[in-house]
């Protein structure tokens, strides 16, 4: 028997301990007796190499601003062993987290007023952000099968730049929250539509770690004709540390000089603690994160047979990557917005499908990253409240 099979499930946490042991927001915002499967958050046991690391440091006193160079030599280490892609660490800037990376290179790229591009249904905070740093929302749908549709993007980048305005496409990659895995031909035709027309692409892979079997992530940047675009990405997501703040911004071969322009002041935003814990995520997690990934692909065939037997004409997009599922529940004629009727009637919380834009509409995004007995609850409850 292979060690790893010995080992306690990392997915395994029970409800009751979550309840206890659990004060950030996901536990926080509804009462004890919901469910919560709505944010981006793990109900997952740490990997041990973070706690020893962050709980050393702590002991130790060493609780002052962070140097970075070691987290970034960590991250290339990381990317060049899974995915192939090599990037030069002393090119990158580190930041306080993936959205703020985002909002300084929206500004950086566009001007006041200026189109940002997405395709929607994408990850709901990117108009926030996207309002925030004063720019627009310019949508470019996925097609019914949940992929980009290059001919779509073509035509919107043509609009968006008419008259010589600056343009960003924000890719999310993999896509969040269909779990789309886009393919490294999406990527390059991507990269040549957006070059063609003067579009900066900025791409979110704060998932890459989390693509599952047997699908394979392609980092935008590993492809030639991306020199131009810059990736954001982070530990948070796929080690469950978004209160352990820190990310790290990688630019193309055409970009670096555009990152050398922001403002110094950036690179500090990033926590001590967050960067001590990612740097042991990328150094010494790998095998947790491989053994999680096992256990999503498990969950994900989990939920899909517990929605196709009691949620009968709900479809579920199967996800490639991710703990994110997301659920088509026009059929049970809750709405709009089913996961306001389902935290209410089921007391299981999803998210919102429209804040994630066009299409988003009648849908739910539901977090699977948790035991196997709560995924079987929650459904059990929403095909319950059904009845």
């Amino acid at each position: 028997m292979a060690e790893s099979e010995t080992l306690p499930p990392i997915l395994g946490v029970p409800l009751d301990d979550l309840r206890r042991s659990r004060t950030s927001v996901k536990w926080g915002v509804f009462g004890p007796d919901v469910i919560p499967m709505w944010i981006a958050e793990m109900d997952s046991a740490p990997c041990q190499a973070i706690v020893e690391a962050v709980s050393a440091a702590v002991g130790r006193g060493d609780t002052g601003y962070a140097l970075t160079e070691a987290y970034a030599a960590e991250v290339a280490s990381f990317a060049d062993a899974e995915w192939g892609w090599a990037f030069d660490p002393q090119s990158t800037t580190r930041v306080a987290d993936v959205l703020t990376g985002v909002t300084h290179l929206l500004r950086l790229f566009t001007d006041d007023g200026g189109p940002v591009v997405v395709s929607p249904p994408v990850y709901n905070a990117f108009y926030d952000v996207i309002a925030a740093c004063g720019r627009r929302v310019v949508e470019a749908p996925l097609g019914p099968d949940h992929r980009l549709e290059l001919d779509r993007l073509a035509a919107v980048f043509a609009e968006v730049t008419a008259g010589g305005h600056r343009a960003a496409y924000l890719l999310s990659n993999p896509h969040n929250p269909t779990g789309t895995v886009h393919s490294p031909g999406e990527l390059a035709e991507l990269a040549r539509v957006a070059d063609a027309h003067g579009v900066r692409v900025v791409s979110d892979e704060i998932h890459g770690p989390l693509v599952l079997p047997p699908s394979t992530f392609t980092p935008y940047l590993s492809l030639p004709g991306t020199e131009r675009g810059v990736t954001v990405t982070s530990a948070s997501k796929a080690w469950n540390l978004a209160g352990l703040k820190a990310a790290i911004v990688v630019p193309g071969a055409e970009a670096v000089a555009d990152l050398r322009r922001l403002h110094p002041f950036v690179t500090f935003g990033a926590s001590h603690l967050g960067v001590i814990a990612q740097t042991a995520a990328f150094r010494d997690g790998r095998e947790w994160v491989h053994r999680l990934a096992c256990e999503l692909d498990a969950n994900r065939r989990l939920l899909g047979r517990l929605v196709a037997e009691q949620l009968p004409g709900v479809r579920l997009v199967a996800p490639e990557s991710t703990y994110l599922a997301w659920l088509d529940l026009r059929v049970l004629g809750l709405g709009d917005d089913p996961a306001a009727e389902l935290v209410r009637r089921a007391r299981v919380a999803l998210s919102s499908g429209p804040t994630f834009g066009s299409g988003g509409a009648g849908h739910a995004r539901l977090n699977f990253g948790t035991s196997p007995e709560i995924i079987r609850e929650a459904i059990d409850r929403i095909a319950a409240c059904l009845g």
